[in-house]
């Protein structure tokens, strides 16, 4: 009989005690603690001799020989094809986390469809949530060819194999990876023994068989995909599946790519027939002008390597009942303190005692500073009651002295605005020099955030 340790893992950032803690003393996380049972027997003998078939050493130069073949196999779903960069990698191991409900096993069907009708070879879904009924219903809504995926409803590790074995399929679906479990482990499913487990055998499975694998994981509250942090170091690839439950759009974005650039987001719509693709994203967030109103300006955001222009809202009103409230969505409270103490400041608008409340258009979250200048022109307009200037671009960082300071790709952002016919741009000086006479657009330098009253109609 095998001897059995039990120890204690931070899900965070793997430190391992005998006792349980509240607090994590390595990386301070609470709660984050899950029990583990290792098997010093049976269990790790097996780690030795997962698979049986050969895989004998080669040498580096001879793998040339199999690069003939194009190593990037195109989904059909431009979004998620530019998220991978370019497509996905032959026998990569591709991790997909995110909320419940937000789309993911619709994504993934709906990718299943299109790479069985590119290349034709054979697809093995796995699914521990869902029968086989449920999956065919939403496949038969997406109007997908069932008939050239293979769906096992199966959560055993060994039975997995032994199916992968006989069918012998290219590409592999799994969802999701907490359901999966090996019946040689004394862990219920879920658990960080059994994650790492059935993750180290479904990823030996697939390098040493050519298989394409993806594999959905659940997150936890904080937002991160639960299990053992060792889970997104081992994979080839992590990408987050994000959203709004009160929106209708869905941001794919990769935090970590072996085989391109973790910079890019995919952009989708959740409608009736599943997940649409959204290919111009700056005209679905600004599908009404801004002709009229006050504390509405717009700014040119830069997604991975995809400008986006984005309408940001703002809204001063009186407080007669004390500290003045304040309420953001898109934006975090701590930024937006700061940019009223700047007005407060150098504007000398005592807008600090108002209530105020700022909303970013479309669902998006404003996490770099491109947009200080957008923000205080909406604050300052919707204080003084004046409309800004019709088809004008505010983009900037702006510093605790009131300095307006240069973005980074200054020339992406600007032909974009050109493109979708804006007239005006207001920016720092220094990317005005470089900006003038190569656009045609009207573009203003300001050396100082308090010029911004002067433009303000």
């Amino acid at each position: 009989m095998s001897k059995k340790n039990i120890n204690f893992v931070c899900t965070n950032c793997t430190y391992q005690t005998q006792k349980w803690m509240g607090r994590c003393p390595e990386c301070e996380q609470w709660n984050s603690f899950t029990e583990e049972i290792e098997s010093t027997g049976k269990i790790a003998a097996r780690r030795l001799n997962i698979e049986d078939q050969k895989n004998e050493a080669r040498e580096l130069a001879n793998f040339s020989e199999d690069l003939n073949e194009s190593l990037k196999v195109q989904t059909g779903i431009a979004e998620f094809d530019r998220v991978l960069g370019g497509g996905v990698t032959k026998s990569s191991f591709v991790l997909i986390g995110g909320e419940p409900g937000i789309g993911k096993s619709t994504l993934l069907l709906m990718t299943a469809g299109k790479i069985v009708d590119v290349t034709s070879d054979k697809l093995l879904y796995i699914s521990g949530e869902e029968s086989g009924h449920q999956v065919n219903q939403r496949a038969q809504r997406l109007k997908i060819d069932a008939k050239n995926i293979h769906f096992l409803n199966d959560c055993s590790i060994e039975k997995i194999k032994n199916t992968l074995t006989k069918l012998r399929p290219k590409f592999l679906i799994v969802d999701s990876i907490q359901t999966i479990f090996s019946e040689d482990i004394d862990a219920p499913p879920g658990t960080v023994t059994q994650i790492r487990e059935v993750t180290y055998q479904l990823m030996s499975i697939s390098k040493q068989n050519a298989i394409t694998t993806f594999v959905v994981g659940h997150v936890t509250k904080e937002g991160n995909i639960a299990g053992p942090k060792m889970l997104e170091h081992m994979v080839d690839c992590v990408i987050y599946f994000e959203g709004d439950s009160l929106n209708n759009y869905r941001f794919l974005r990769c935090i970590k790519n072996r085989f391109g650039s973790t910079n890019e987001v995919g952009i989708f719509q959740m409608t009736e027939d599943g997940l649409e693709e959204v290919p111009n994203p700056s005209k679905v967030f600004l599908v009404e002008s801004i002709e009229s109103g006050h504390g509405r300006s717009l700014t040119c955001l830069l997604e991975g390597t995809r400008p986006l222009i984005v309408e940001t809202q703002a809204l001063v009103v009186e407080n007669k009942y004390g500290n003045g409230r304040r309420t953001t969505q898109g934006l975090e409270l701590n930024r937006l303190n700061l940019l009223i103490a700047i007005i407060e400041k150098y504007f000398k608008m005592p807008v600090s005692y108002s209530d105020i409340y700022v909303n970013v258009v479309g669902g998006l979250k404003l996490t770099g500073r491109d947009s200080d200048l957008s923000i205080i022109a909406s604050l300052v307009s919707s204080f003084l009651s004046r409309p800004i200037l019709e088809r004008t671009i505010f983009l900037g960082e702006v510093g605790l002295t009131g300095e307006v300071r240069s973005v980074q790709f200054p020339e992406l952002r600007a032909k974009e605005i050109a493109l979708m016919n804006y007239k005006k741009m207001i920016c720092s000086t220094q990317a005005a020099k470089k900006l003038i006479g190569h656009f045609d657009l009207e573009i203003i330098g300001i050396k100082n955030a308090i010029e911004i009253r002067d433009i303000i109609s």
